[in-house]
């Protein structure tokens, strides 16, 4: 048999078992559920020396193929990483559990009563690099929404991965649950995730985590649905009617608090009407923090130290201290910009016109839109969901910030007394 074939057929029962597992969650009580996580913690706690040392080879491994800096950093599973991973799992122990809750029961007028059950999804496929955390974050987020899931991490964490997935299965095993309702993909070759992708007769969602590129060969490639955002080009739109002791400290805060993330600012519009007396205010405000701007003509106008903006700034995710700023003449025109240029993740408007204000939430297309608050807020723990897998910025089955409700889909309930249809 090839290595390729042996590829397929491990992927395959893989899937299988998965599809299998994912049955025996339905319909797992929710205390033993919470009582998994809760061991899933102690089992992370007991076996640091362990997990750490299978990091060691990652890290080791990473520094001979010339990782950056950067990338090592987010590949240390490091006491301060271990810590929130152990955090994470209470954290999502103590979640209200979203499986079985029924919404609308309503009664017809034939007298059934109608209503609709949130349900797992099924099996999730989750593709992601870097970080071996999202290994135990994707982990408990899918257990507790009563999904298998089947988790295929970057190469460079490959130890790092298995390593934590031999203990949540552990944990697993002692609890008597089929341990394949938490796998690691144990190969390398990227020919396993081309076999993964097409593993729809089993597998009912992926989720990439990463950069564009990849994201982009999951979606072009696989036979799944796949929820997905390609970047993040977050803009902030400075109205006239904006305060702007408020806009400040909220612009600074969306591009310099982590400008490496996705709901990071990247675009800076700003109403002509106030361009002249703001933007020199914020544009100082800005290069201090070590901002780079690039700008339009009329913005370069203004301030000399803004460099003009080449066509391929425009709606670039620049995740750097790099940001395009823009005059417009008026709101339409800064939706429309935003229309263009945007990726449909953050969007926010300054301003303290109810009525613009109101036009903006119900025109812009975005997974969040915001009045008066930072982009960064566009996060699933901020927001209230208490944990995310991920942000979609597609809008089938979910929108913004995934959290547990979103790992859950809604399946019609019907009671009935006898009824027959005439």
């Amino acid at each position: 048999m090839s290595q390729d074939q042996e590829i397929d057929k491990s992927i395959r029962l893989m899937a299988q078992r998965a599809k299998k597992a994912a049955r025996s969650l339905v319909s797992l009580p929710t205390e033993t559920k919470n009582s998994l996580l809760r061991q899933m913690a102690v089992a992370l706690e007991e076996k640091r020396q362990f997990i750490q040392q299978q990091n060691r080879k990652d890290l080791t491994a990473g520094q001979e193929k010339g990782l950056s800096a950067a990338m090592l950093d987010r590949l240390e599973l490091s006491d301060k990483v271990m810590d929130s991973m152990i955090g994470g799992l209470l954290e999502v122990a103590a979640l209200p559990d979203p499986v079985g809750e029924i919404m609308n029961l309503r009664k017809r007028p034939n007298g059934l009563m109608v209503g609709r059950m949130r349900v797992p999804l099924g099996v999730i496929g989750m593709i992601y690099e870097s970080r071996p955390n999202v290994t135990v974050d994707a982990a408990a987020l899918c257990l507790k929404a009563g999904n298998a899931i089947i988790l295929r991490g970057g190469s460079e964490a490959i130890h790092s991965n298995l390593a934590l997935a031999e203990v949540l299965q552990g944990v697993l095993a002692s609890f008597e649950i089929d341990s394949a309702a938490i796998q690691v993909v144990p190969v390398t070759d990227r020919a396993a995730v081309k076999v993964l992708l097409a593993q729809d007769e089993f597998i009912d969602l992926i989720i990439p985590r990463g950069g564009e590129g990849l994201i982009r060969f999951v979606s072009e490639t696989s036979r799944i649905p796949v929820l997905k955002h390609y970047k993040g080009v977050c803009h902030i739109f400075v109205d006239r009617s904006g305060d702007l002791d408020k806009a400040t400290p909220i612009i600074l805060n969306s591009k310099t608090q982590r400008p490496g993330v996705c709901n990071a600012l990247e675009g800076l519009l700003i109403h002509r009407d106030i361009a002249a007396g703001y933007l020199p205010v914020i544009a100082e405000a800005l290069r201090s923090a070590g901002v780079e701007l690039r700008g339009c003509p009329e913005s370069v106008a203004l301030i000399s130290t803004i460099k003009p903006a080449l066509a391929s700034d425009w709606g670039t995710e620049f995740l750097d201290l790099t940001l395009c700023v823009k005059v417009v003449a008026s709101l339409d025109e800064a939706m429309t910009y935003i229309a263009e240029y945007g990726s449909q993740h953050t969007e926010v408007i300054i301003t303290e016109d109810y009525s613009n204000a109101q036009r903006f939430l119900a025109s812009v297309d975005a997974s969040a839109v915001m009045v008066n608050a930072s982009t960064r807020f566009n996060d699933g723990g901020q927001l209230g969901l208490g944990a995310e897998i991920g942000i979609s910025t597609t809008k089938l089955h979910a929108y913004g910030p995934m959290g547990l409700s979103e790992l859950t889909t809604r399946k019609f309930i019907i009671y009935g007394a006898g009824q027959v249809r005439s």
